[in-house]
């Protein structure tokens, strides 16, 4: 059992570091495609790499297929795939105007803002997250706000990408325990890909030849990032802790700002570091566990 578990926080680590290093992989592909093309091809690859391994998990469990169930992996999938649509175009365009680290902070700030949304469906709101959310704002204010008290247009738009992704989260959350979790992925990373379809053709001109510049970071982003990570975290988290898994998962934003470091050459200046240190904080506040049930 502490193999299993051992292994287990190994591979959601693993998982932290490719979703990090992927900003940068987001980051480089835009230098030859715009990013709903982008986008459109990574979620695509993302979903037809999930399908191999369905068919695999399928093999091994039989799982019940009743009609309710497929109705609701239906939709599940469909409104999934709408908001990662939104949150990731969002965060793509907005990687353009921001550094890679910068961005991997702010968009982690989803898993603060998840319970703040949960006070729409009448859940209450703890201190502690009350707490989180203060001392976010105040490494925001560090990261993003410039001397003359305004934010960068890149800042602002990967904060609209941590609002959806947010609500994606709470999406998630609703549906995974009713569907299977690996099938619902796939069909939202399609539904996302076909929706990035229609914008790339009427606001970008894509060729073949941009796109083969580009295949490097877009077979990352969509093989590395969307199925293979995604499978390692539903391994991973079936024989580890919830709180761990989510702890490990967080290093995603730490791993973000060492991949634009090394590989880009990006750095922060001392205000911006200690802006990203506060969010850390207030990410890692958010998710220890509390004594009640309340949010």
């Amino acid at each position: 059992m502490k193999n299993k578990r051992f292994y287990g926080n190994l591979m959601l680590i693993l998982t932290a570091l490719i979703w990090g290093s992927s900003f940068v992989a987001q980051s480089v592909g835009m230098d030859y495609i715009g990013p709903f093309t982008f986008n459109a091809i990574r979620c695509i690859i993302g979903g037809i790499v999930l399908i191999p391994i369905i068919l695999v998990m399928d093999k091994v469990k039989k799982e019940s297929k009743t009609k309710n169930n497929n109705k609701q992996l239906i939709l599940g999938g469909i409104l999934c795939g709408i908001a990662l649509f939104i949150g990731s175009t969002f965060q793509q365009f907005g990687i353009s105007f921001t550094s890679v680290g910068k961005a991997g902070f702010i968009t982690a700030l989803y898993i603060v803002l998840v319970p703040l949304l949960g006070i729409l469906f009448k859940k209450k709101v703890s201190l502690k997250i009350w707490l989180s959310v203060f001392i976010s704002l105040i490494g925001l204010y560090l990261l993003c706000i410039t001397e003359n008290f305004s934010i960068g247009k890149g800042d602002l738009l990967v904060l609209f990408c941590a609002f959806f992704f947010a609500i994606h989260i709470l999406l998630i959350d609703y549906f995974s325990p009713k569907v299977n979790g690996v099938k619902m992925s796939c069909i939202q990373f399609f539904v996302a890909g076909i929706i990035s379809v229609f914008p790339m053709a009427i606001f970008e001109s894509p060729t073949l030849a941009s796109i083969l510049l580009a295949w490097a970071p877009i077979l990352y982003a969509g093989v590395l990032s969307c199925g293979v990570a995604y499978t390692l975290q539903v391994v991973a988290q079936k024989n580890t802790d919830p709180t761990v898994a989510s702890l490990l998962l967080s290093l995603e934003s730490v791993f973000a700002v060492i991949s634009g470091w090394f590989i880009l050459g990006e750095s922060l200046s001392l205000k911006e570091l200690i802006g990203c240190i506060l969010v850390f904080i207030a990410i890692i506040l958010a998710q220890l566990p509390n004594k009640n049930k309340i949010l």
